[in-house]
């Protein structure tokens, strides 16, 4: 593989960047190695600068289920541009893509558009404390909402813990307001409600957890959550930024028969163009301005590339056989990458759910943060270094999760599947 011109970019990139990168785990420090650099996509595949192709299971994270520049989407895009980039005003488009937003997401009853995930959370949760008059938030360990201050925190010695931060930066006072719990943990979840609840606005919960690898819910650990929260009238907010249109077309609140009070939302719905939103009850979503007292905004918010892009994307995920053909699609690629080790004997533990996966390394049950860490991590490194080679772009860490699209064609996934079984045998 060749990677002279990746190396060449990179040493110009660390001198002008914080590591070289816009965004930490590009900087592939998970992995050791630099990163590479990428100068276009077309469908499955990326290539880099130094003329390396491909086949591409992170897909910018998760937004490109339709795979890279897909000719509904750049036809749209091109039409649009040519409009203007930015108006900094209302937008039928807006109103169309939240309306097709709603048809998928019933429980977002009142939508308001933003400009990434992060926004999203950070929004939702003001609402939330706006509406209830309390201050504390619920979220769970190895559960990533954004770089919001009062999300960066990690879990303590013990299940019911008050956050402290994990970023510098970050007051301890403000963390402070944050209940990290075990993912999956009904018993610590239900007495952390029962002794605090008259503190506690939200919780925030991934309800597949994208960011630890692939994490699924045990069978009742939603049920629960979703009554307990209803008993106490805590707002209940289901982060389905990298779940939305990837569990299901409308999230994992429909594949789980699971109602939040609000929801966030991104990735998929931006078509590739930064996007999010978040919404739910119109009795909570009317304390945002200017109709109440919760004051968000965003001059770039609703802008009509991103809704452009997340229109058309939406109208062909509509189309009845377009899950189909994606479930085919991954189971084809869960099954073979399951055969692979079986046959290589190597031990890991593989989950999905609709579009999103992950591999790990470990004999254990993957069902929180703390079983996740029990991957091998060194091993990981060595499968993502040759698979690479192999023309295979995977994560660049385990904590992440992959992804398919439409794009991804028979040939792409019998060739992920030998690449994988050959690089299990070097393993």
């Amino acid at each position: 593989m060749k990677t002279k011109k990746s190396q060449k970019l990179y040493s110009k990139a660390i001198k002008i960047m914080p590591g070289g990168v816009n965004s930490p785990v590009r900087a592939f420090k998970a992995v050791g190695g630099n990163p590479i650099f990428i100068s276009k996509a077309k469908g499955s595949k990326i290539y880099d600068v130094d003329g390396n192709i491909f086949i591409d299971y992170v897909l910018s994270w998760g937004p490109l289920i339709l795979g890279h520049a897909p000719k509904e989407i750049v036809k749209a895009l091109k039409k649009a541009v040519e409009k203007g980039t930015s108006y900094g005003a209302p937008t039928k488009l807006e109103i169309e893509l939240a309306e097709l937003v709603k048809k998928a997401f019933p429980s977002m009853e009142k939508i308001r558009m933003v400009n990434s995930g992060t926004e999203a959370t950070m929004s939702a949760i003001r609402v939330a404390r706006g509406f209830t008059g309390r201050a504390k938030v619920i979220k769970f360990e190895g559960c990533y909402h954004g770089h919001v201050d009062g999300l960066l925190v990690a879990a303590g010695s013990g299940g019911e813990t008050f956050g402290i931060p994990d970023s510098l930066g970050v007051p301890k006072t403000y963390a402070s307001e944050t209940i990290v719990l075990p993912f999956n943990d009904k018993e610590a979840l239900k007495s952390t409600i029962e002794k605090n609840w008259r503190d506690i606005a939200c919780v925030i919960v991934e309800p597949v957890v994208g960011n630890m690898g692939c994490i699924l819910p045990k069978e009742d650990f939603l049920e629960i959550l979703r009554a307990e929260t209803q008993k106490y009238g805590i707002v209940l907010i289901f982060d389905e930024v990298m779940t939305g249109f990837r569990v299901s077309f409308g999230g994992a609140q429909s594949y789980y028969g699971i109602t939040p009070d609000l929801t966030c939302l991104g990735k998929v719905i931006g078509g590739g163009l930064p996007v999010g939103a978040y919404g739910g009850k119109k009795e909570i979503m009317q304390m945002v301005a200017p109709d109440g007292g919760v004051y968000q905004a965003g001059t770039l918010s609703g802008n009509p590339l991103a809704m452009t892009a997340g229109i058309e994307t939406l109208k062909i995920l509509k189309k009845g056989s377009t899950y189909k053909k994606l479930e085919e699609i991954m189971r084809a690629l869960e099954e073979g990458l399951k055969d692979a080790a079986k046959r290589a004997d190597v031990k890991v533990k593989f989950y999905r759910a609709g579009t999103m996966f992950c591999t790990y390394f470990t004999e254990t049950e993957v069902i929180d943060a703390k079983t996740a860490r029990t991957a091998d991590l060194e091993k990981y490194k060595k499968f993502f270094w040759k698979m690479l080679e192999k023309g295979i772009y995977l994560a660049p860490s385990q904590f992440e999760a992959g992804f398919i699209s439409l794009s991804h064609s028979k040939k792409d996934i019998e060739k992920t599947v030998q690449a994988a079984y050959n690089t299990f045998k070097e393993l």
